[in-house]
């Protein structure tokens, strides 16, 4: 099976493209790196020839809200046009747990207005909604500090590894179109102003935490569960333990 991979040579994307080899796939890396991009549409005709499906793991280079929602619409819009046309058979898309339900983000809204396209393409389709990952909670933090403190809501998320989102991606890649959406999350359920303060404190941070119900994530007020997935959510295996020590 071919399978291209837009955004191929990010966190996420090299993690899929090696996955998918390592399982007998021709997995191609799709980047501007490559010659490939999305918001202008050059290369995609050539590199969508005998496709059968194409994975998006990429993301915006700006998360302003108009230049976050710009990049999602643009992008998708232009790689969903090429894979009607070459007629790519299941087109899976990396979303966010707390899509359409925290219209206050820019980002979210931006990833809900990517997937409302994906779901009318007539393309089939899936979309993997993950937690945030281990590997983000240096910039949750910074996007988070205030006057030098850290500012958090006391609210429960999972995050997890980026290897387990890429190998869940992978193995969505490779089955059958959902026409609907899966969540993925980390093993462990904790408080984000507990888990990224006592992560700060471990990597030597000395910002002081101020725990704020009203504290804003990315533009929003959260809710206890908004960042949490579902009761059917597939859970992956890595532990924030078990990351930090593979990743000293």
């Amino acid at each position: 099976m071919k399978v291209i991979v837009i955004g191929g040579t990010g966190l996420i994307g090299s993690q899929v493209v090696a996955t998918l080899t390592d399982h007998g796939h021709e997995a191609v890396a799709a980047s501007p790196q490559t010659g490939v991009n999305t918001l202008t549409g050059d290369g995609l005709a050539e590199v969508m020839v005998g496709a059968d499906v194409v994975v998006d793991v990429s993301n915006s280079p700006s998360f302003a809200d108009d230049d976050v929602l710009s990049f999602f619409v643009t992008s998708t819009g232009h790689l969903l046009a090429a894979e009607l046309e070459a007629g790519v058979c299941h087109h899976v898309a990396l979303s966010v747990v707390g899509t359409g339900t925290l219209p206050d983000s820019g980002y979210l809204r931006a990833k809900a207005a990517q997937e409302q396209l994906i779901r009318e393409s007539g393309v089939p389709y899936s979309i993997v909604r993950a937690t945030q990952f281990f590997e983000f909670t240096r910039a949750i933090a910074d996007a988070s500090t205030v006057d030098g403190a850290l500012h958090l809501a006391p609210v429960h998320y999972q995050p997890m590894a980026s290897g387990d989102v890429a190998s869940a991606v992978a193995r969505t890649a490779a089955s059958a179109p959902l026409d609907g959406v899966k969540e993925i999350g980390g093993p462990e359920r904790v408080r984000m102003d507990e888990f990224i303060a006592a992560a700060l404190a471990a990597a030597g941070d000395p910002r002081e935490l101020v725990v704020d119900s009203h504290a804003r994530y990315f533009g929003t007020e959260l809710a206890d569960d908004s960042l949490v997935p579902g009761p059917d959510a597939e859970l992956g295996s890595t532990s924030y333990e078990a990351w930090a020590k593979e990743s000293e």
